[in-house]
């Protein structure tokens, strides 16, 4: 049941939008929705966005999913019927909300996506290769494990880019028999979805005692929770269990560099750059008018990512 709060903050998000939409008549606008700004990535991108975008003098109307697809669709549709001049939306779903999508092309509003996955509907989405992330941070594990020994997987399906690196991950392990997964967590898109990483992996850890030698996670979120849980486990130290992860940020080259912590190493991927980098691409398409295919030849433009442990951890601390 919507609440009296709810529907006024639901129609005070409107009307802001709708002004937006008034003023772009003298300078561009964007709408830039985040699909979960709970989760730090989510934000990052979003809020660089926002701070390009204001860089230029746009207007900017940054809107927050929540993780809920119901509420997904309806800022995209509000967004659509404010006329914006384009769209960026952080780790949306073009396959859930197709028809929004499809909508705005109607529209001629563009859509800029970060690590959403291509939609036909969609000039580009930009990205890492997480082909290259989920191998990158496949094999640093079995690396540091000399190829054999026991793992535990946390996985997360909701999510293309974490689904990928899980998929690679398989890829990587049917080759190298000699390394057994002793048991998966597959964490629930949730609101608590810390609690259900801690809850499935503290059985898996419990189960498993004295038998892990790696332990594989699809985001570094997750690898906070379980890092948590081991420092306080008996005997576990770094490297017993190696514990490596992708995402990169202050929090997790804290961790890196903390000889307590036993979070070995990240696949780094530049959040705040994609997200100003789809700005760049919203201007040329809505402000240089530039043909979509003379910025880019497929719908993916790919960022670089760095693989950081604590051989080149400091310079990143810096940053």
């Amino acid at each position: 049941m919507t609440t009296r709060r709810e529907f006024i903050q639901a129609a005070g998000a409107t009307v802001a939008v709708a002004s937006l939409g008034a003023r772009a008549q003298t300078r561009p606008s964007i709408g830039i929705i985040g699909f979960q700004m709970s989760s730090e990535t989510h934000a990052r991108v979003a809020n660089a966005a926002e701070a390009a975008a204001k860089a230029k003098g746009w207007t900017v109307q940054v809107l927050n999913s929540r993780g809920e697809m119901p509420v997904h669709i309806s800022q995209f549709d509000t967004l659509i019927q404010a006329k914006v001049s384009g769209i960026i939306v952080a780790m949306g779903k073009p396959v859930e909300a197709e028809a929004q999508f499809k909508k705005a092309k109607e529209a001629g509003v563009p859509v800029i996506t970060v690590m959403s996955g291509a939609s036909p509907h969609a000039p580009f989405d930009i990205s890492v290769n997480e082909y290259s992330v989920g191998s990158r941070a496949a094999v640093y594990m079995l690396d540091q494990m000399n190829y054999r020994g026991n793992i535990l997987t946390q996985r997360f399906e909701g999510n293309t880019a974490t689904r990928i690196r899980g998929k690679v991950l398989d890829a990587v392990l049917s080759e190298n028999t000699a390394v057994k997964v002793l048991g998966t967590h597959t964490m629930a898109r949730t609101a608590a979805w810390r609690d259900d990483v801690k809850a499935g992996m503290s059985a898996l850890l419990l189960k498993n005692q004295g038998q892990i030698d790696g332990i594989w996670v699809s985001f570094d979120g997750q690898a906070y929770v379980i890092d948590d849980m081991l420092q306080q486990t008996p005997g576990a130290t770094r490297g017993k269990p190696v514990l490596v992860s992708v995402d990169g940020g202050v929090e997790t080259y804290r961790r890196i560099a903390d000889p307590k912590s036993l979070l070995m190493a990240t696949i780094a991927i530049p959040f705040e750059r994609m997200g100003a980098e789809s700005v760049n691409v919203m201007e040329r398409l809505v402000v240089k008018k530039e043909p979509h295919d003379s910025i880019n030849a497929s719908p993916y433009i790919y960022m670089p990512s760095d693989l950081v442990d604590r051989n080149n951890v400091a310079q990143y601390l810096k940053k």
